[in-house]
């Protein structure tokens, strides 16, 4: 209780009825995420993150899909302005388990959920999320190759492998020049922001990562992150092929030439901005490997 912000106690009294008693659990990450028990038993989960003009949109498409029945947690509030922070408060879905591996039955299972999702957000009309996450912001204004960030650009570029920048910069001229329409979609579909009952999908969590892109990059980026169960890793190809096929076919429309190298072109530019901030923080090597071996066939197949 002594870590949490001195705002929190008194939203939770004046927002959700009741202070909170016991921390259940917390991250720091993007967003700061706290589980909380509040006085008189009820658990709820409270997010605030920098308040850049996108969680209105983001919690109003994930609470009409929590009205629909979709497995999401529902949020208790609107978007709260404290500060510099953007705050809203959800219910605490907990359970499940999370489907790791890029398996044949696995990667169908994704590409299958995946596509449900996208499916009720095209029926879903709220202002564009914008920015978008910088993951999938290719169509940034900023000078140079990358969305700029302050914590990132300020930190040795020298670090970054020359492999990396040339596969952000090639995938992302073929992304520039798609001319496709955008829609609204999941941009951070990776399995450890999914929790599975048996067969089926029990809670999809993250929906501050909602965007506002093609969607055949959209489900390109899917479909080389969707087996990241911690730290981010890129599919292997035959996995992220398997996927977009599984995902058309449930979709029932088959990707234009353009939609497919599109797609290939999102998974090179996702799979490259999370290399890059993994070299500038010193975390795992794992995705940027990945992306040095396949990064001259995934940019081939996006005719970059």
């Amino acid at each position: 209780m002594d870590d949490l912000p001195d705002w929190l106690p008194t939203w939770c009294v004046d927002h959700l009825g009741g202070e909170p008693t016991n921390v259940l659990f917390q991250q720091h990450q993007v967003s700061m995420v706290f589980g909380l028990r509040l006085a008189g038993g009820r658990d709820v989960v409270v997010k605030a993150r920098a308040d850049d003009g996108r969680a209105p949109s983001c919690v109003a498409a994930q609470a009409r899909l929590a009205e629909r029945g979709f497995p999401c947690a529902r949020p208790l509030t609107p978007v709260v302005g404290v500060g510099w922070l953007a705050v809203h408060a959800e219910e605490f879905r907990a359970g499940g388990e999370v489907l790791g591996g890029d398996s044949p039955d696995a990667t169908t299972r994704y590409a299958e959920a995946f596509a449900r999702l996208m499916a009720e957000l095209a029926d879903v009309a709220v202002h564009p999320p914008l920015p978008n996450p910088p993951w999938v912001r290719w169509d940034h204004a900023d000078s140079g190759v990358w969305p700029a960030i302050e914590d990132l650009d300020s930190r040795d570029q020298g670090v970054v492998p020359a492999y990396v920048v040339e596969a952000a910069e090639r995938a992302r001229g073929r992304l520039l020049a798609g001319g496709l329409p955008c829609v609204l979609g999941f941009a951070d579909f990776e399995a450890q922001n999914l929790r599975w009952q048996g067969q089926q999908v029990w809670a999809v969590h993250d929906w501050d990562s909602l965007a506002w892109q093609p969607e055949a990059a959209l489900a390109g980026a899917a479909s080389g992150s969707f087996a990241s169960a911690g730290p981010p890793t890129l599919a292997p190809i035959e996995s992220s092929e398997a996927f977009l096929v599984a995902y058309q076919g449930i979709r029932g429309r088959l990707f234009t030439a353009v939609e497919l190298e599109v797609a290939w072109a999102a998974s090179v530019w996702m799979a490259a901005y999370n290399a890059r901030e993994m070299a500038l923080c010193g975390g795992p090597p794992a995705g940027g490997d990945a992306l040095r071996a396949q990064a001259a066939e995934r940019l081939r197949r996006a005719n970059a």
